[in-house]
């Protein structure tokens, strides 16, 4: 896994020359730029495997460049890894609520912003292997796998890598409970130090945007989630 093109936003010169230097070693392409402006622009023209995103940018800050990103049909599939330095769970859930799929603390180690940014590109990369074309379909929901595309009828539905995730194998696994934990497991791996409550914020979010459908992902209270079976 080498070669693919990382976009990282920031507005400190030194963070940006830091992540530049640890993600070229480890063979990746980086891009980097300092603002909300220009990180939308290289967005769009570059189409990066990665974005990892500063939240407290100038003007144009890391949330809105987040939710814009998730609105247009042409970047909304790109992995965001926001990074904060506010360790809060209110400014973590504010940044997942926007579309980011993970989030990482200031100040960070480089191994783990690399290890994080690999696992995104894993749970990515089956969207481009056209030999492990698979479909998911429930409830007039329609999951395709291989391109990581959602439909209801002939709407497709923007969803960030994690909400997608957590579609997928909610709808793999219909009318099983699932805590928050096992989710969390399953979707990012063990270990993974996410809070519980980011889960209800990607559950929400799931929610809105599959409309009627949404209702069909019910709370267990004091289990978890599951998707209602057909």
């Amino acid at each position: 896994m080498a070669g693919e093109r990382i976009l990282v936003v920031d507005d400190e010169r030194d963070i940006l020359e830091l992540i530049k230097f640890n993600l070229e070693r480890e063979g990746f392409e980086v891009h980097t730029v300092d603002s909300g402006e220009a990180a939308l622009a290289q967005a769009s023209r570059i189409d990066p495997d990665v974005m990892v995103l500063d939240l407290m940018l100038p003007g144009v800050d890391g949330t809105e460049v987040c939710r814009r990103i998730r609105s247009s049909s042409l970047t909304a599939q790109i992995p965001i890894i926001m990074l904060t330095a506010r360790a809060e769970d209110a400014d973590i859930v504010r940044g997942l609520e926007t579309g980011a799929d993970d989030y990482i603390t200031k100040p960070f180690s480089p191994k783990v912003l690399v290890a994080r940014i690999r696992a995104a590109l894993r749970r990515g990369s089956g969207a481009n292997d056209e030999s492990t074309h698979d479909l998911v379909e429930i409830h007039g929901i329609r999951i395709d796998i291989s391109r990581h595309e959602v439909w209801i009828g002939t709407n497709q539905i923007m969803l960030s890598a994690t909400e997608f995730s957590i579609l997928e194998f909610l709808a793999r696994n219909p009318g099983w409970v699932f805590s928050r934990n096992k989710i969390i497991d399953t979707v990012k791996g063990k270990d993974y130090p996410v809070t519980e409550r980011s889960v209800d914020v990607q559950i929400l979010g799931l929610r809105k945007k599959l409309g009627a459908q949404g209702k069909l992902i019910q709370t267990v209270r004091g289990v978890g989630y599951r998707l209602q079976a057909e």
